[in-house]
């Protein structure tokens, strides 16, 4: 298929090298010319013009910039949102725009694996279906518009209430002469194990990417989606004290840790 692809962070570059790996013919967009270049160098084209393109998929950072590439698009077009986004944003936008956030990290993105979490019209979702199946081996329509983004909060929700908790657990036991390691090594048999606990490690590298491509603390996913699940639990009259406390305190701890 045609496709046009905008953003090529940290997860948006191995996501559209996967892309270009399945054979899709595509173009993409990016402020960073290097990484532009990357996949021009596998064979991608390189422009913001996307009229020819059956499907656009976007990895901006946020809402705001979602919404400004939209405007650039005809109706028509089928447009897979990966941003995380709120739910309230994605229902907003029209039929032929699927919310579709991912979850993996960028190895899982390189080789096709991520998780997808759609949410949209179900016919919109099969004429997506090709490239949706290139980017993840787990895709699930979850829902109406909407659903994606807010599964993918959900998620996030998780994952950052188990990363708390370890670094918390962690510092508690090399308070006692604990090494981090012998911690992780008897939980990973034991009631306290999570895939952050398998993957401990996994937020250092990711933040130093993130330094790397000048992303400021601020857009990282420690502290914008917990902010965003905040927002989006005031939307629907819902509380959520562990992700209010989160959003507050977990980025520091994160950006701290790696680079220590």
């Amino acid at each position: 298929m045609r496709v046009g692809f905008v953003g090529l962070g940290n997860i948006g570059l191995p996501m559209a090298r996967a892309l270009l790996r399945a054979g899709h013919e595509l173009t993409v967009h990016d402020v960073s010319e290097e990484k532009v270049a990357a996949c021009v160098s596998e064979g991608a084209r390189a422009g913001d013009d996307f009229a020819g393109c059956e499907v656009v998929c976007l990895a901006v950072p946020d809402d705001a910039a979602v919404e400004q590439v939209l405007a650039g698009l005809a109706d028509e077009t089928v447009v897979l949102v990966h941003s995380t986004i709120l739910p309230a944003t994605a229902r907003r936008f029209g039929p032929n725009v699927l919310d579709a956030p991912v979850s993996g990290g960028p190895d899982r993105a390189l080789s096709g694996e991520l998780t997808v979490m759609v949410g949209g019209d179900a016919d919109v979702v099969e004429r997506a279906r090709p490239v949706l199946d290139a980017l993840g081996t787990d895709v699930r329509h979850v829902g109406p518009s909407g659903a994606g983004a807010a599964v993918k909060l959900a998620n996030q929700l998780m994952m950052f209430s188990a990363l708390a908790g370890v670094h918390e657990a962690l510092e508690f036991a090399g308070a006692y002469d604990v090494d981090p390691q012998t911690v992780l090594d008897a939980v990973a048999s034991s009631t306290g194990d999570s895939w952050v606990a398998r993957n401990w490690g996994f937020f250092d590298d990711v933040s130093r990417a993130y330094d790397e491509g000048g992303t400021p603390v601020r857009m990282r996913p420690w502290s914008k989606d917990l902010w965003d699940v905040v927002a989006a639990a005031r939307d629907a009259e819902v509380d959520v004290p562990v992700a209010a406390l989160l959003s507050q305190v977990l980025a520091a701890r994160v950006e701290a840790h790696a680079h220590e």
